[in-house]
């Protein structure tokens, strides 16, 4: 018979035994379990507690990775605004040291640059000397600030063993190893082009309404803050803990020696860490104000001893239009700024500024044509700007080429209105080669494209007659002529517009020549032109020719001896007369005489007889203008 369970024992159903004891004793089995139970209940809100925490702390990295952002941000604004600051500073040095060197000013400002340089020099080193003083100030705070926080870590805790860290912190560990950005810190702090003209900085811990007593550290230690700090300067120096196998020896839950130990060495750690942030953040702090004070400080500085040095009695305007002569020469692509300092470095203006700013003032921005202008010594800005838009100030350096005008007499005026010789204008058209002429032409006749020009001074004639060249393959181009017959389109145009007078009759000069070309229509081939003959007598300006030079054979230009086309151009056509050549007018003319040579009137004539009726018009005419070509 089963004996009846004691309903005072309620863990009878757990043992099974019916007098309540165990096989170590009903007593210390409770206690057994209560130790267990309060085991249990301790590591379950421990491991409660340490998520939360890292939560937390997740939390608060990101936050202060935004924040590191943010200040990341700011500080790179105030190192570009320094920037900008240093570099006004160094233009306007630039600038006072090449206007004092344009006024002949060499050993007063060789004696006052090295005065500068010394003075610079000089604040540099006081700099340099300043921001040491101020790096050892911060580290010597920063080793006071941490020996209490040790003392007191020691005091709480007692001795720390040495342990492997807990592997929460290999976060941490990434982010300093793979360097997100956060070592740039330190040593963006150390721009020595900042440095040296920022003033030194006192300790910013000293200034600090929240930093509080320095003996108060339990306090002033706040772990967001030692986080921010660690954050943004990458002080960490941790190693991953070894893991124990799943399942293996270790795998048990640690007792609370151990966890007791690890906590203590995280503690002792983030503090360590902290000390390292908070060294890491004075000097960023330290840095920072240098870079915030260094543009102030080296212009406050600087730019006034700078311009007491390169000060100088000079206005910074003359009055009047000033004396003397000078000529200033414009450049193609000069610019408002080039100007005035071609005009101060002539002696014209007193200042560039002053002309530059009277432009700006301007409603209508001014227009400079490139050459050369006849003006004065110690003018005012307005006085130079004026000169400067009036056409008589220009000097000439440019010409017009008329249609039909001859080689020599281009070059004539080539000369007068470039300076270049005569001589090397014939050196440099002696080498045909060098244009891309046909082969058929001995010289540049026929090539030279009459037209307005303007050369910069200077050009030589080589490169005067190029563009000339030049300028008559894009009229020819323009008029559909292929390469292959540019000669005998520039031989027919030369002819065409040294004969016609009015603009529409020069298709039907050209009509009557390719008619007389034709055996069909002209069985002699003579073209009977009076122009080439008198080009062949070096006669350039008159088409008139006498019995002699007209039989004369020896001219190679004589197309009364000479059938077939002229031998060459005798004159540099125009584009009326080129399209003339290219599109000649239709019609069985085979005579033409211009009876006014004023007017230009022509009679075009099929047979011999009206052409002769044409001729005595002609002669009566030259009756009646007994002066003409005289």
């Amino acid at each position: 018979m089963a004996e009846k369970p004691d309903s005072r024992d309620p863990f009878h159903h757990i043992f099974g035994h019916s007098d309540g004891a165990s096989p170590s004793g009903a007593p210390g089995s409770k206690r057994e379990l209560s130790r267990r139970e309060r085991r249990e209940a301790a590591e379950r809100a421990e491991a409660e507690r340490e998520a939360s925490s890292g939560t937390r702390a997740a939390e608060e990295a990101a936050q202060h990775a935004r924040e590191d952002e943010e200040r990341a941000a700011a500080a790179a604004e105030i190192r570009a605004r320094s920037e900008r600051e240093n570099e006004a500073v160094r233009a306007r040095v630039n600038e006072k040291q090449s206007a004092s060197a344009r006024a002949g000013e060499g050993s007063q400002r060789q004696s006052a640059d090295e005065g500068v340089h010394r003075e610079d020099r000089s604040r540099r080193a006081q700099a340099d000397e300043r921001r040491a003083r101020a790096e050892a100030d911060a580290e010597a705070a920063a080793a006071e600030q941490a020996a209490p926080v040790s003392a007191r870590v020691a005091a709480t805790h007692g001795s720390l063993p040495n342990v492997t860290p807990t592997d929460h912190e290999s976060p941490h560990r990434t982010d300093a190893d793979t360097g997100t950005g956060r070592g740039d810190r330190t040593a963006h702090g150390n721009d020595p082009s900042v440095s040296a003209a920022a003033p030194t900085s006192a300790d910013n811990t000293a200034s600090d309404p929240e930093a509080g007593d320095s003996s108060d550290i339990t306090k002033r230690h706040d772990p967001s803050d030692a986080e921010w700090l660690r954050v943004i300067t990458g002080a960490v120096d941790t190693t991953p803990g070894d893991e124990p196998a799943a399942g293996g020896p270790g795998a048990a839950a640690s007792s609370r020696s151990d966890r007791r130990r690890s906590t203590h060495l995280e503690y002792d750690q983030h503090e360590k860490k902290s000390r390292k942030g908070l060294i890491a953040g004075i000097v960023i702090v330290v840095v920072l104000a240098l870079i915030v004070g260094g543009g102030v400080y080296a212009w406050n500085a600087i730019v006034p001893g700078i311009t007491s040095i390169f000060a100088t009695n000079e206005p910074d305007d003359y009055e009047g239009s000033g004396s003397g002569e000078v000529l200033v020469t414009i450049i193609s692509g000069d610019n408002g700024s080039d100007i005035a300092k071609t005009l101060k470095d002539e002696g014209v203006i007193a200042s560039q500024d002053a002309f530059y700013q009277l432009l700006l003032a301007q409603a209508d921005p001014p227009v400079f044509q490139p050459g050369t202008y006849a003006l004065a010594k110690k003018m005012s800005a307005r006085s130079a700007l004026d000169a400067l838009q009036d056409p008589a100030s220009k000097q000439a350096n440019g010409f017009v080429i008329p249609e039909g005008t001859a080689m020599k007499d281009a070059f004539d005026l080539i000369s007068s209105g470039t300076g270049v010789s005569v001589d090397d204008l014939n050196a440099a058209a002696a080498d045909t080669a060098s244009f891309g002429l046909p082969a058929e032409a001995k010289t540049l006749e026929g090539f030279l494209f009459p037209a307005t020009y303007e050369f910069e001074p200077n050009t030589s004639a080589h490169d005067i007659l190029k563009r000339l060249v030049d300028r008559m393959y894009q009229a020819l181009d323009k008029a559909g002529v292929a390469p292959e017959n540019r000669w005998n389109t520039v031989v027919l145009a030369a002819l065409v517009q040294r004969e016609a007078g009015l603009r529409d009759d020069y298709p039907k000069v050209a009509r009557v020549f390719l008619n007389r070309s034709d055996p069909a229509l002209w069985p002699s081939g003579l073209l009977q032109s009076d122009a080439t003959v008198a080009y062949g007598t070096g006669n350039t300006h008159l088409v008139t020719t006498t019995d002699a030079e007209r039989a004369d054979a020896n001219n190679p230009y004589n197309t009364y001896v000479h059938p077939g086309m002229v031998v060459g151009p005798i004159s540099n056509p125009g584009d009326i007369a080129i399209d003339a050549a290219v599109h000649p007018a239709d019609g069985s003319w085979l005579y033409f005489v211009t009876w006014n040579l004023e007017t230009g009137e022509t009679v075009f004539s099929n047979t011999l007889d009206e052409h002769e009726a044409g001729v005595r018009k002609w002669q009566q005419w030259m009756k009646d203008n007994p002066d003409y070509g005289g």
